[in-house]
């Protein structure tokens, strides 16, 4: 068995390893995702959300996958992959293998009869403090993965090119641009996803449905996967708008974006509702394996370490 300080390095080595490998198996749905959520940007929509959505260039994640490999190549599903991988052994390092020790801090010592709203709490905090850390990497994720659809520029040919690009020409904060919306959205994912796995499968083993084990790792990280894709989808849209967003050269009240709710509002106003729901299926397609990947593994890790289950 390992000593109380050899867990702690464990477990923030066995988050970051688990999310890394579910960011590289869902990479494709997320390139898929981010285009979807871009397609038909602020189209003047009055009254005929139907005819933009009918019209849509990525139609679904699979015609949408299968468009960008056409049109591409396959390897084009694998965009933006390198800071995907180094976004998750940063963010998903702090928010996964934080969550317990923030847990505790609010005074969840009984893992078996924690409050809801300490998880909650808990997980909030560990993903705002991952998402701060981590936001360049996934500014450069989303600039990369969006590339190569119909209309938008090719500025950069890899992480170091995006990295150096974005620093020369939009500075320090450039790298930091999205930030707010990446934190909430890091909030609401980490909040919901944690939270949700914990309670979910402590919920199940209180009622006596499932011994721990495999199984009830995989049907609560389903369960928790569904639940973080309603609640995240809004913002994650938001997020992937304000990064994306054309700066170079754009004077300071013409840029499209102002803030989230300046976002917000807009998408509201020529999308519709619907807009804030752009590409849901594939990002609950990627969330939810990567929530079920992320805390298998996590949890098989532990085992192996001889770390008590989460």
């Amino acid at each position: 068995m390992s000593s109380g300080i050899d867990n702690i390095g464990l477990r923030y080595v066995f988050a970051g390893s688990s999310c890394m490998t579910a960011a590289f198996v869902t990479n494709p749905v997320d390139v898929t995702k981010i285009r979807m959520q871009l397609d038909g940007e602020l189209a003047d929509q009055r009254g005929q959300v139907r005819t933009a959505f009918q019209n849509r260039y990525y139609k679904g994640i699979i015609r949408g996958a299968l468009r960008i490999a056409k049109d591409e190549g396959i390897l084009a599903l694998y965009k933006g992959l390198t800071p995907s991988l180094i976004r998750e052994s940063v963010y998903s390092t702090i928010r996964i293998g934080s969550y317990e020790p923030i847990k505790v801090l609010f005074g969840a010592t009984n893992p078996s009869n924690t409050p809801l709203y300490k998880k909650i709490c808990a997980g909030g905090t560990s993903g705002a403090i991952g998402s701060s850390i981590a936001t360049p990497t996934d500014l450069i994720r989303v600039r990369l993965q969006a590339q190569g659809r119909p209309g938008a520029e090719t500025k950069y040919s890899g992480f170091i090119s995006a990295f150096t690009h974005i620093l020369k020409n939009e500075g320090i904060r450039g790298l930091y641009r999205g930030m707010s919306p990446t934190v909430q959205r890091a909030i609401v994912v980490t909040a919901t996803q944690t939270a949700g796995y914990d309670h979910t499968k402590h919920t199940i083993l209180n009622a006596g449905l499932m011994k721990e084990g495999g199984a009830l790792h995989i049907t609560a990280s389903m369960i928790a996967g569904f639940m973080v894709a309603v609640t995240s989808s809004p913002v994650d849209v938001i997020k992937t708008r304000i990064m994306n967003q054309k700066i170079d050269g754009i004077r300071k009240d013409q840029i499209m974006y102002k803030h989230t709710l300046d976002c917000l509002w807009k998408i509201l106003r020529s999308e519709g509702l619907f807009g804030l729901y752009k590409g849901f299926i594939p990002n609950w397609l990627r969330l939810g394996p990567h929530t079920i990947i992320s805390f298998y593994l996590f949890e098989q890790f532990r085992s192996m370490a001889g770390i008590k289950p989460m």
